[in-house]
């Protein structure tokens, strides 16, 4: 799909949407729950699509409804006592977090499931399940360290080191797996990055009655290993797609400034961290209650490190894009196993923009002023979900309407964003 952006400036006022990552994460602890949970506020992206559907052949059931899911979980015994002779298989789509967290969570289960991904997801690494799956006694297999992903448990409780200096994705799946093994466990994690989404992930076994006690560094956790129980749970907002409409605000927005609600102040997402990047950059930001606020600023370039945080470099991208003088940002290593190599992506997709990025070893830099499209010039998503959003947030400062080809790309996170952004525009 090809999808044309009008210029413009944004004001006015929108709800966040709700936080893929949170209602992932909710809806595979709900299906290992005892017991029927109610999720609501939903984000009906493809990557959540990606967990309902892991979790439905697991065997939880899902009623729906215009608000809300009932999720009929399976509980301990069900988990136990399930049929070891079955061979199963579930399509992750290109969910990166789907394919990582379940692989911890179906080895919980005595039968075979094998986990499938589909386009860029095929060549993102999964191996790092392998080794501290068998270390607890499952089996897990991998394509050369890439998916499908075959595993069998049941995993047994116990110590267990992992890697997560790649991704927190996995360690978060055998948090969420551990503590529903039936007995104490331990996981040390080496070189833990986005520590923000670790503490999502053990605030959400809280709230279903599952506690990880965890050191203050964020690196050894000790789990009961008792199960969870249902409950209910509203989806926040997500911070990682509000960043799009607030570098938008803070770029080409209107002088009353742009409202977003939804978006929890003290939330645990690492993407909140827009925020300071905002303000580094110039942007003037406040609070009204519960809702945040953003006007533009006379824009400066900024500095900003987002090791953990990566998902913040397509729209601090944008906003650096109009800013006077060479913004840096730092953690670029992060951006290669993405659904793009996102580093080279957004040098080449910027560059149709007039606008310079040097990748130097990890720091990004990007040299701002305003943006020029070359003649001709139709930018491309690369098939990347935040590519696309970044580009059209460049966009609306563009002197005239500029095509992104393969946006609908962003269904995999914001389905609703194209529609969001022309509903806040007023003309240039």
């Amino acid at each position: 799909m090809i999808q044309s952006v009008e210029p413009g400036r944004l004001g006015g006022s929108i709800m966040a949407p709700a936080s893929k990552s949170a209602m992932q994460r909710a809806v595979a602890i709900a299906a290992l729950a005892d017991g029927s949970s109610e999720i609501s506020n939903l984000c009906w992206s493809d990557d959540a699509e990606a967990a309902l559907r892991v979790s439905a052949v697991l065997g939880a059931k899902t009623e729906y409804s215009k608000d809300s899911l009932l999720i009929s979980g399976l509980g301990m015994e069900a988990i136990k006592n399930a049929d070891k002779g079955k061979k199963l298989s579930a399509s992750c789509g290109e969910s990166g977090l789907s394919l990582r967290m379940f692989s911890a969570i179906a080895a919980l289960f005595p039968f075979e499931l094998e986990l499938k991904a589909e386009g860029s997801l095929r060549s993102r690494p999964a191996g790092m399940a392998e080794e501290p799956l068998r270390q607890l006694g499952a089996s897990c297999y991998s394509k050369d360290g890439f998916p499908p992903l075959t595993i069998r448990g049941p995993v047994k409780p116990g110590s267990v080191k992992t890697d997560a200096g790649q991704s927190s994705q996995f360690l978060s799946g055998l948090l969420i797996a551990l503590a529903c093994a039936g007995g104490r466990s331990k996981v040390e994690a080496e070189n833990p990055v986005s520590k923000g989404y670790i503490n999502l992930t053990t605030s959400l076994m809280k709230k279903f009655g599952a506690g990880c006690i965890c050191d203050p560094d964020g690196r050894t956790f000790e789990l009961e290993g008792q199960g969870y129980v249902a409950a209910n749970y509203e989806v926040e907002g997500d911070w990682s797609a509000a960043a799009f409409l607030l570098a938008a605000a803070a770029s080409a927005g209107m002088p009353s400034g742009l409202r977003v609600g939804g978006l929890g102040r003290h939330s645990f997402q690492p993407d909140r961290a827009v925020l300071t990047a905002l303000e580094a950059a110039g942007a003037i930001l406040y609070w009204d209650g519960a809702d945040i606020c953003v006007k533009p600023g006379r824009l400066k370039a900024f500095s900003f490190n987002a090791m953990d945080c990566p998902d913040l470099f397509p729209p601090l991208t944008a906003l650096a894009a109009f800013c006077e003088g060479t913004s840096r940002i730092g953690g670029a290593g992060r951006l290669k196993n993405k659904e793009s190599d996102r580093a080279k992506t957004l040098e080449k997709e910027f560059l149709k923009l007039g606008i310079e990025i040097k990748t130097v070893k990890d720091v990004m830099h990007i040299r701002g002023s305003s943006i020029k499209p070359l003649p001709g010039a139709v930018l491309d998503s690369h098939g990347d979900h935040r590519i696309a959003m970044a580009l059209a947030v460049a966009a609306l400062g563009a002197p005239c309407p500029m095509e992104i080809g393969g946006a609908e790309s962003v269904n995999k996170s914001y389905p609703g964003f194209f529609k969001d952004i022309a509903g806040l525009r007023h003309p240039a």
